[in-house]
């Protein structure tokens, strides 16, 4: 319900090349550093957005969505389902396209927001998975 075949394949073939993503950092244990190496081979530019701010992938990081000083297509939120609601406000306040909830972060509310202010969103899913599925 929460992420059809058309979103996903709009967001990763169409919604631009600049994601945004939030909760990596230089740690290689976490799911968001594999996740985001994959979107940099499938041409992505990837662009953390953590606290600490770290260089991550050859790629300047942020501390938040706001500080990033170029736009961004999509936010890829990697934080707790209690803390995604926010970000995908940021997303849509920052002029995203399009917001991408990885599995297991869930928030319906955030959802509506974001389809309502005009912006694709998938929840619940994986780039890295959903990208080989493309064909």
């Amino acid at each position: 319900m929460y992420a059809d075949s058309e979103t996903i394949r709009r967001i990763l073939t169409g919604s631009g090349d600049t994601w945004a993503v939030v909760g990596l950092s230089a740690n290689t244990a976490r799911a968001a550093h594999g996740v985001a190496e994959v979107l940099q081979r499938f041409g992505k530019r990837v662009v953390p957005v953590h606290p600490k701010a770290e260089t991550v992938h050859g790629e300047q990081g942020y501390a938040t969505l706001a500080d990033i000083p170029f736009p961004v297509d999509v936010v890829d939120v990697f934080v707790n389902s209690e803390l995604a609601g926010a970000v995908a406000d940021e997303a849509v306040a920052v002029g995203a396209k399009a917001v991408w909830f990885q599995l297991g972060v869930v928030d319906e509310a955030a959802y509506e927001r974001v389809r309502a202010a005009g912006l694709d969103m998938v929840m619940d899913r994986c780039p890295a998975i959903e990208i080989p599925r493309l064909g």
